[in-house]
């Protein structure tokens, strides 16, 4: 990964890219250091302090602890995530929309384009006035917060913040390196490893961890990315033939390829959202009055624990979910058959149509699962080991670990197929 940013910077072009790339991030960090006004920070920062394992505690680690200081970009790319999901499902639920996005070519994405940013400034209104209402209803604004104009200020400072980051994500996407909003969610989890390493070294010190459980945790950390690393270039390759055939006096075709599949194509979404889920009865119960001793509240709150096993398993069962979700949304064995049909191409073995669309779906079927798996294996190890060794304090965040990877990946493999363009570009000039 080094040699390749080496290689990269000897190259005025990437190099500005990378600079580029830079400087928008050293924006958002300092957007992220800019308090919201008529809100007491450090109130809120030690009311989240409670909500770790809730909504609000992956909100406030995907915006780089933003969150939980009500700074400009509290609500991070959380909106513009929400709004291309929700997009997404409407392309295919609506058929103007799944025309426009397929058919419409580059005056379709377009328009796909303006309508997700539209819906961002939506949602990022919607979320601005929950959180300026959470804020209020548990007493952390300042003096002078509780004014209507306080609160039109708060919640469009919130929206404002939503829009510009969206903005700076596609400045990255259009001049500098890799996918903008990847690479904003990228920074907001890097940002947090410092802390992160500083408690850990805190609680060796004061023996909250033993000797075991540190170095159990640098093992598992390390075992979580080469899975990531390993999973997110494995594919199944199913072998496709095409067949021969004469156009005017040029015999065309007889070549042999292959569908590549990947075993990971949802990418992290399943687990966003399976925690999402997973962890909103938690989240209604931090809003709720704290039950009496022995109660049934108590209890029951004590079984949906993020680190019981009951959370675990619910957990892991819809990652799953999630995951043949993304997997029937992204890739579409019907449409895969008409296309292998339309172009004169073939599964050995398969007759085109009905069959072929069977052993595609039979095969992403088993990759899926194969893929959530993995999935669900690295979002919970961190669970079940802060559960065995009880750390206190202490989580691996296999969120985090697959997004970090994921994205560092993707930047490194953008990088080489940019050099590799110039380097055919030069070769044919």
């Amino acid at each position: 990964m080094f040699q390749v940013f080496r290689n990269a910077w000897k190259i005025e072009e990437l190099r500005k890219k990378i600079l580029f790339t830079l400087f928008i991030l050293l924006l958002y960090r300092i957007g992220n250091a800019v308090p919201v006004p008529y809100i007491n920070s450090e109130l809120l920062s030690n009311y989240f302090s409670s909500l770790q394992n809730t909504v609000l505690g992956l909100y406030n680690m995907m915006s780089g602890n933003a969150f939980s200081t009500a700074t400009i970009f509290a609500l991070s790319i959380q909106p513009y995530i929400n709004s291309s999901i929700i997009i997404q499902l409407l392309c295919i639920a609506i058929p103007a929309l799944e025309a426009l996005s397929k058919d419409g070519g580059e005056e379709g994405r377009r328009k796909i384009s303006t309508i997700t940013r539209y819906a961002t400034v939506a949602i990022g209104l919607i979320m601005g006035i929950a959180y300026y209402l959470l804020i209020r209803n548990n007493g952390l604004l300042a003096d002078g917060g509780s004014s209507f104009w306080a609160a039109i200020v708060i919640i469009m400072t919130f929206v404002g913040g939503a829009a510009l980051l969206m903005w700076l994500g596609e400045q990255i996407t259009e001049f500098g390196i890799g996918n903008g909003i990847s690479i904003i969610l990228f920074a907001s989890i890097i940002s947090r490893l410092p802390s992160g390493v500083a408690t850990l070294i805190k609680n060796l010190s004061t023996g909250a961890i033993g000797v075991v459980a540190f170095i159990g945790i640098i093992i598992g950390v390390c075992v979580i990315v080469i899975l990531v690393v390993f999973v997110s270039d494995a594919e199944r390759r199913i072998p496709v033939q095409y067949a021969k055939r004469m156009v005017g006096r040029r015999m065309y075709g007889g070549q042999s390829t292959y569908l590549p599949m990947k075993v990971n194509m949802s990418g992290v979404m399943p687990v966003i959202f399976a925690q999402s889920i997973a962890a909103l009865p938690a989240t209604i119960g931090s809003f709720l009055k704290t039950p009496a001793a022995g109660s049934f509240g108590e209890k029951f709150l004590n079984f949906i624990d993020s680190d019981g096993i009951p959370y675990m398993i619910i957990y892991f069962i819809l990652i799953i979910a999630f995951g043949y979700f993304y997997a029937t949304i992204q890739f579409n064995p019907i449409e895969v058959s008409n296309n292998l049909k339309k172009n004169g191409g073939f599964i050995p073995g398969f007759r085109p149509g009905k069959p072929t669309t069977e052993f595609i779906s039979k095969v992403l079927n088993r990759v899926t699962l194969f893929g959530s798996i993995y999935l669900g294996i690295v979002a919970a190890l961190p669970i079940a080991f802060s559960g065995i060794t009880k750390s206190a304090g202490v989580s691996l965040g296999g969120t985090s670990i697959i997004i970090a990877v994921g994205v560092a990946i993707e930047i490194v493999q953008g990088l080489e197929n940019q050099m590799l363009m110039r380097h055919y570009k030069g070769f044919l000039d």
